[in-house]
């Protein structure tokens, strides 16, 4: 099968899910179009039947960001091949990359490969610290390699099959993590300009619409003044207990 360029679709609020991506399609030496699926405003929303794309999300309790689902199914894909990819920080994927699967293909795309990769986890950042890393790195491109093999003896693409997840998904998270500003925040507006779903304006950034806010850590990690912040105790009381499910270091797993 002909590959006439590479496309990125991205959901990544805090670099983690971008930098898993990049470590895949570098591997293949080719220009990159970038789709970020984090923005309000979407552009280049049609991907052709040979260019080979990269889904990538992170998974927020072991689902798919409802926003990001929702971005996809306004894409338009002639049948492009798609290597899914489920970024979580070291704790589990769970119904992830099937929730995915099921998304990308009412998109058009065929689902050729899955990948479940770790990254440092966007809230408690002892879990997953430093990840993705070089090893990472080495694995990623690795299966790359193999998924470009695959598609060159290919004359008709064939989908991937049996990816590790249950139907109907599991359950949700039901409500996110109340965020404080603090005195050191100038009213800049840069959150209100990044965040994904809009639950922050220009005029009141000092706001977050709970409504709205997903907890996806963006506008803390982006900050230039550190002025968003989680509650420490909160975040203490999350890390004890997700502690026993992020113990010891899980490897990526690679499907195809």
């Amino acid at each position: 099968m002909h590959i006439s360029g590479i496309v990125q679709i991205v959901f990544s609020p805090t670099g983690g899910t971008q930098k898993v991506a990049d470590m895949i399609t570098d591997a293949w030496n080719l220009p990159i179009r970038r789709i970020d699926i984090s923005q309000l405003v979407l552009s280049d929303m049609r991907t052709a039947a040979d260019e080979l794309c990269v889904i990538a999300v992170p998974s927020f309790g072991g689902r798919v960001p409802e926003i990001a689902c929702r971005r996809i199914r306004q894409l338009s894909a002639q049948g492009s091949p798609a290597v899914l990819v489920a970024v979580y920080g070291n704790r589990a994927f769970e119904d992830t990359l099937v929730e995915l699967e099921d998304t990308v293909k009412e998109a058009g795309f065929v689902p050729i490969a899955g990948i479940a990769a770790v990254a440092e986890h966007s809230i408690m950042h002892q879990y997953g610290a430093g990840r993705p890393d070089d090893t990472d790195r080495q694995v990623l491109r690795g299966f790359a390699g193999g998924i470009w093999d695959y598609l060159l003896q290919m004359n008709k693409i064939l989908p991937v099959s049996l990816l590790p997840g249950s139907r109907p998904y599991k359950e949700p998270m039901r409500g996110g993590i109340q965020l404080f500003v603090t005195g050191q925040c100038t009213g800049c507006g840069l959150c209100a300009v990044k965040c994904p779903t809009g639950a922050i304006q220009q005029d009141a950034v000092r706001i977050t619409d709970r409504d709205l806010c997903i907890s996806c850590m963006r506008c803390v990690s982006i900050c230039p003044h550190q002025a968003r912040k989680i509650n420490p105790v909160v975040v203490y009381a999350l890390a004890h207990r997700l502690k026993d499910g992020c113990a010891g270091r899980k490897e990526d797993e690679l499907f195809m």
